[in-house]
């Protein structure tokens, strides 16, 4: 914005410039018949930007066609920067918030409703893909619910816009490069752009799948030949036992189980050595391992939940700070944290998977 100046008795005229000091009024005369110069648009940038992505977008089998035809549409989002520029960075240092208030407000009596409605009617499609994957049914559900509201709601960005406004943008440039080039991919395989609704982040669907990840693993669940994340729910909740049986989820193992934990447990003693190069804050927030057996041995209590087998190895986290509840989580909690890697998110599936259940 320019600053607008007014000097008493010598306010210049529209048609007058302005003169510098030390500058002659015939230079001026010149300099104001010199065009400004023209500050390309964000949405040129952008353009400008994905360009340079074409070679390595027909490198993965992408045409020509589909890439030239689609750059011209292409726009910046300022919402979508704000939107990822307004994510949690705290330091490492700030204390987590309690889990409390977050429970109630996700584990909740709708949420626990509808999903029980819903398990009711998709029992023999959750118990067949259950068979297949060794995922729970209702650990499925869970997500599902979390997700998007059992499919109530998915998203409305563009994805294309979206994904290119994060990469232009560059704060994880590679990361929503690639997805961007896998959309384009998506569309190659004749899903229409139309559908490709989502997050502000790319994910789309009724599992919140990012593009790369529907490419490596959704499964069509209903054998119709098609793979339908967007309006078949056999697709999607097979898709996400496929997710989680490929992270690692073991069958017949619960997730976890809620404890109670004596005071006189040496908790500098239980801590974890190890240090993960991914999400190192979220797994920070957990002990270290040892059987089932070996946690009642410290004289933890079982309170809820299915307990899981006595050599089983778990480990401990206290997300709302000692003196409160506790849970022992398996391996499978770490499948989880695979889909959205946040303790918050990982124990409020498994305790609205537990509360479906029951």
């Amino acid at each position: 914005m320019a600053l607008m100046m007014a000097v008493v008795g010598s306010v210049p005229s529209a048609a007058q410039p302005v003169l510098e000091e030390g500058q002659a009024p015939d230079d001026a005369a010149r300099l104001s018949d010199v065009p400004a110069a023209v500050v390309p648009s964000e949405d040129s940038q952008l353009r400008a930007f994905v360009a340079t992505l074409r070679p390595r977008a027909l490198g993965m089998g992408i045409s020509p066609t589909l890439f030239d035809a689609t750059l011209p549409t292409l726009t910046f989002n300022a919402r979508v920067v704000r939107l990822d520029r307004a994510q949690p960075g705290a330091s490492s240092a700030a204390a987590p918030p309690p889990f409390a208030p977050y429970l109630a407000s996700h584990v909740d009596r709708v949420r626990i409703g509808m999903g029980r409605s819903r398990y009711g009617s998709l029992r023999p499609l959750l118990l067949r893909i259950e068979q297949e994957t060794g995922v729970p049914e209702q650990i499925m559900l869970a997500i599902y619910g979390h997700e998007t509201g059992y499919g109530t709601f998915t998203g409305n960005f563009d994805l294309l816009n979206a994904l290119a406004t994060l990469a232009y943008e560059g704060r994880r440039r590679e990361l929503f490069a690639d997805e961007f080039l896998k959309t384009l991919v998506l569309m190659s395989k004749g899903v229409p752009r139309s559908q490709l609704k989502g997050s502000w982040a790319g994910a789309t669907g009724y599992p919140q799948f990012l593009p790369s990840v529907y490419l490596r693993l959704a499964i069509d669940g209903d054998n119709d030949g098609r793979v339908d994340i967007w309006r078949s729910e056999p697709d999607a909740l097979a898709s996400i036992g496929n997710y989680l049986r490929d992270a690692g989820w073991k069958s017949g193992i619960p997730w976890g189980v809620a404890v109670r934990v004596p005071e006189g447990v040496d908790r500098a003693a239980i801590r974890s050595p190890l240090s993960s190069p991914r999400c190192p804050r979220v797994f920070a927030r957990q002990s270290r391992w040892l059987t089932i057996a070996e946690w009642r041995d410290k004289g933890l209590m079982m309170l809820s939940g299915r307990v899981p087998p006595e050599d089983e190895l778990a480990a401990l986290i206290e997300p709302d700070g000692n003196g409160n509840t506790g849970y022992l989580l398996t391996t499978n909690y770490r499948s989880i944290l695979d889909y959205n890697c946040s303790n918050f998110y990982a124990l409020s599936v498994g305790l609205l998977g537990d509360a479906i259940a029951e």
